[in-house]
């Protein structure tokens, strides 16, 4: 992670704690905030899930030379999935049904599988590209599921 520059590094970092200040109430707060806290861990998994699409749309667009190969359909599809899953995800506790768990156990899957896409961007992303991505959705993925897992 230090060849990462700090900015991405720390932000990035940064962005971990929500969801850690989720886990931690959810373990240890009241548990009048159970809800709460389950329910802003869904909101912010869906959230990053949702930007980290956005990124790999930027990545494919900011490619004019790969996309005249027409080598990046698969990216633009990827970039479409993250907030396709998230809205999914969201469809059980909008119609009534068994909420939050199982939503946020395929949130947490969603982020630990986007590194696949991750690594799969190459000389597209910035050089050190994975070694932010790795801590960040592993660390995000874990968490996640560790809120579903409360």
């Amino acid at each position: 992670m230090a060849r990462v520059p700090a900015l991405p590094r720390w932000l990035g970092l940064a962005g971990l704690l929500p969801q850690l200040g989720c886990v931690v109430v959810l373990y240890a707060g009241p548990a009048e905030w159970r809800a709460a806290a389950l329910a802003l861990a869904f909101a912010y998994a869906a959230l990053i899930l949702s930007f980290l699409g956005g990124a790999w749309w930027g990545i494919a667009a900011a490619a004019p030379a790969a996309e005249r190969r027409n080598a990046l359909g698969w990216l633009w599809i990827a970039a479409v999935v993250p907030s396709l899953v998230a809205l999914a995800c969201f469809l059980p506790w909008a119609l009534g049904w068994q909420w939050p768990e199982p939503s946020l156990v395929m949130l947490a899957g969603a982020l630990l599988v986007s590194l696949g896409v991750d690594a799969r961007l190459g000389a597209l992303a910035p050089r050190w590209w994975m070694a932010l991505r790795v801590p960040l959705s592993l660390g995000l993925g874990l968490l996640t599921l560790a809120a579903a897992l409360a």
